[in-house]
């Protein structure tokens, strides 16, 4: 943690120096420690810092004491996030050096909205966020004001981030022809959602995956995979068909790198009600069915990190209206995401809510624990 204290010592600081009673490096520690500590606005983190400014001064100077949540914010809101998200990287690199690692990486690429960032006047940011499951973190992200922004916001995410090697899994609204190209070009694989946003295709795979003869010859040649876990109460059955054999589809010319097609069909069975769900994908993988139903699988962990966002650190909660104030505190809660899903506490397994609590109820003796990771 030392190296990333250095790092964020040398963000450039645009205050005019005269007027600087309090150290940049000084505002982040006091903001991460406090999201750790349970603290979720801006005034909660001033009194998180207060109550434990003595400790404090172990790792940061505080030569003015503890800064006004008004200050805290304002600062927040002058730091590139660009430079944020490279100190969050700095950190994952040195906790996480994937040795020995043996399954493909799958990077899950979806938006969040931050409904408290907007107003009267402006619009809220949406987040645009490339997560991977396996490390338990965010490798990068974008910020747009609009939903519908994500399809031009996620080539420059990729743009950002390498991405060789790994599989790139998206939702049907960035299953877009030149999405699929710039993964491509990163030297990477895609396993993207298909809706009717794109008909053409969607009529195709869908005529296709729904005759049951079909269906018969994708498990004779390997390609079906199934699942079933119990979940609130209810089964949980999942069905995964991939197929390679896609030389018959008009739409094909046009996905660069298309291998296969596939379909989840998932069941649900409550009591005495049966529901059935199937969602569509293509994708640049071969034949391979292990993978092709994992990509689908952790897609989905993108958004239990939107949920953490929300419900752990009450992210929509929050009305912070600078919008780089609030990109920032983004950031910075995906970087305490990704502690606390690494940070143990006692033996007993607890949520990631309830570590936050037992955080700030012994900060001082949490915080050393969290610095020596």
């Amino acid at each position: 943690m030392d190296e990333v204290l250095r790092m964020i010592e040398i963000i450039e600081d645009i205050r005019q120096p005269w007027k600087v009673k309090h150290k940049l490096l000084d505002i982040v520690v006091i903001v991460l420690f406090a999201k750790l500590a349970n603290a979720d606005d801006w005034e909660e983190i001033e009194y998180c810092a207060e109550y434990n400014e003595d400790f404090l001064k172990q790792y940061i100077g505080l030569e003015n004491g503890v800064p006004s949540h008004d200050t805290i914010e304002r600062v927040m809101g002058m730091i590139d996030p660009a430079y944020m998200q490279k100190i969050y990287e700095k950190w994952n690199e040195l906790v996480n050096s994937n040795e020995g690692e043996k399954l493909k990486k799958i990077i899950s690429v979806d938006g969040k909205t931050m409904r408290g960032n907007a107003t009267a006047t402006q619009k809220a940011n949406h987040i645009v966020s490339a997560w991977c499951d396996t490390d338990g973190f965010c490798l990068g992200q974008e910020a747009v004001e609009e939903k519908s922004n994500e399809i031009t916001a996620i080539p420059k995410l990729l743009d950002t981030i390498n991405v060789k090697g790994c599989v790139i899994t998206i939702d049907a609204i960035g299953t877009q022809t030149a999405i699929a190209e710039k993964i491509r070009a990163k030297r990477a694989d895609y396993t993207l959602a298909v809706k009717e946003n794109q008909r053409n295709l969607y009529e195709e795979i869908t005529e296709y995956l729904e005759d049951e003869e079909m269906l018969k010859e994708i498990k004779k040649n390997g390609g079906y995979k199934k699942t079933t876990e119990k979940a609130h109460s209810s089964i949980e059955t999942r069905e995964y068909y991939q197929c390679s054999n896609i030389k018959w589809m008009a739409e094909k010319s046009r996905w660069k790198g298309i291998k296969s097609i596939g379909m989840v069909r998932k069941t649900i069975k409550k009591r005495d009600k049966t529901t059935v769900e199937k969602r569509y994908y293509i994708s640049s993988l071969a034949h391979d069915i292990d993978l092709f139903a994992r990509t689908i699988r952790e897609h989905w962990s993108v958004e239990v990190m939107h949920w953490h966002l929300d419900v752990t650190f009450k992210e929509d909660a929050n009305t912070t209206k600078d919008k780089i104030a609030a990109q920032n505190l983004n950031i910075i809660n995906k970087w305490c995401l990704s502690i606390l899903k690494l940070f143990e506490i006692g033996k007993k397994k607890m949520s990631l809510k309830k570590k936050r609590f037992c955080i700030s109820l012994d900060t001082r003796k949490f915080f050393q624990q969290i610095m020596a990771l």
